[in-house]
C-alpha cells in the first residue's frame, strides 16, 4: 500500500438485535458524504445473509455459518489477506467489520494486531451497541443464561465507545438503573452514548478511542465459544404471508428466539419484503424488484428444540 498508509478500522460488536447493522449503515452513509471507498466484512451465524441487500453498491465480504471469535478467525485473517490484494486494484479508504451478536470483538482485535495486519490496518474503535429495551432482562439470572451474561458483559469490557440503542423504549427512571448496572460492569470512565435507531453523532462514532485489552488483563475477558447453545434455523419454501398474521406469528415465538430476519413475500401485494424482528418489534421494507432474492425467514435463539419450532412455523403456514 502507497506511503504505508493503514487503512483505519472500526469494529462493531453487540448482541442480537441490538442494532449493529443499523449503527454500520448510518456510518456508511458518512463515508458516502466524505467521498470515501469502505470496505466491510459481515459475519453471520446461519449459511445465508439476508442483510447484504443493505450493502449492494459496497466491497463486502461475508463470514457465514460461525462467529468470527471461533471457527472463522482463521477464515477471518484470509478475507483480510484477500482484502489486502484488491486494495492494489482498487484502496480502500476505511474498513468496518461487524461480528455476529455473538462475537467477542477481543478476539477481532487479536487478528487485526497480528502481523502482518498491524502493519496493514489501525483500530480506530471498538463500538459495542446494546439495547436499552432488553438489557435488564438479559442480565437478569431468572430470564436470560451465564452465558449470554458473560458475553454481554465481555462485549462491553472490550468496547471502546458504547451505544446505549432503543432509548426511546425505556423509562427515565429504568434508564437510570441500566446506566448505573453498565458502570458497575465496564467502571465510570468509559464513555456511553444514548441513541435512538443507531443515530450519533458522526464526530462521536468515528473519533480514534482504542485501546488493546489483552487476555488476563480483565478477569472478565476469557477465551471461551460462546456459541455452543446458539442456532440459527432458516424456514424456506414459504407462501406469500398475511402481515398481521406473521406479526403476530413472530410476537407468538418460543421464548429462546432472540433475533429474527429474512424475506416475505405479502399476501396479494407481489412484492418482496425484507424484516427485522428484535425486542419484540417487527419491521418491513420493501425489495427492489432488481435484487433477486426468494422468501426465507432466518431465527436465531438460545436452545432450540427444532420440533418445537417446526410446529410453530406449520402454524404460520395453515393459518393462511
Amino acid at each position: 500500500m502507497e506511503n504505508n498508509t493503514k487503512i483505519p478500522v472500526y469494529v462493531i460488536s453487540g448482541f442480537l438485535g441490538s442494532g449493529k447493522t443499523t449503527v454500520l449503515l448510518n456510518m456508511l452513509e458518512q463515508c458516502k458524504e466524505k467521498g470515501q471507498q469502505p470496505g466491510i466484512i459481515l459475519n453471520e451465524l446461519g449459511e445465508e445473509n439476508v442483510e447484504g441487500h443493505l450493502f449492494e453498491d459496497k466491497k463486502v465480504f461475508e463470514l457465514l455459518n460461525g462467529c468470527i471469535c471461533c471457527t472463522l478467525q482463521e477464515d477471518l485473517k484470509e478475507t483480510l489477506d484477500n482484502l489486502v490484494k484488491e486494495m492494489e486494484e482498487r484502496p480502500l479508504d476505511v474498513l468496518f467489520i461487524e461480528g455476529t451478536g455473538v462475537a467477542n470483538p477481543l478476539e477481532i482485535q487479536e487478528a487485526l494486531l497480528s502481523k502482518p495486519y498491524t502493519d496493514q490496518f489501525e483500530i480506530m474503535s471498538i463500538i459495542t451497541v446494546l439495547d436499552a429495551s432488553h438489557y435488564l432482562e438479559y442480565q437478569s439470572v431468572f430470564s436470560s443464561s451465564a452465558e449470554v451474561r458473560k458475553l454481554m458483559q465481555e462485549q462491553m469490557i472490550c468496547a471502546s465507545l458504547l451505544l446505549l440503542n432503543k432509548t426511546d423504549l425505556v423509562r427515565p427512571e429504568q434508564l437510570d438503573k441500566i446506566k448505573q448496572k453498565i458502570a458497575k460492569i465496564v467502571g465510570q470512565e468509559k464513555q456511553m452514548v444514548h441513541c435512538n435507531y443507531g443515530q450519533v453523532e458522526p464526530k462521536v462514532l468515528f473519533e480514534k478511542r482504542f485501546q488493546s485489552i489483552s487476555i488476563g488483563e480483565h478477569p472478565d475477558v476469557t477465551h471461551h465459544h460462546h456459541h455452543s447453545t446458539l442456532q440459527a434455523i432458516k424456514l424456506e419454501d414459504l407462501p406469500p404471508l398475511q402481515q398481521k398474521k406473521f406479526e403476530k406469528w413472530l410476537n407468538q415465538l418460543p421464548g429462546g428466539i432472540l433475533r429474527g430476519k429474512g424475506f416475505i413475500e405479502i399476501d396479494n401485494s407481489h412484492q418482496l419484503y425484507s424484516f427485522q424482528y428484535a425486542s419484540k418489534k417487527a419491521t418491513f421494507t420493501r425489495v427492489p424488484s432488481s435484487i433477486n432474492k426468494k422468501p426465507v425467514i432466518i431465527l436465531i435463539g438460545m436452545g432450540l428444540d427444532n420440533e418445537q419450532i417446526n410446529a410453530h412455523c406449520k402454524q404460520l403456514l395453515s393459518s393462511k
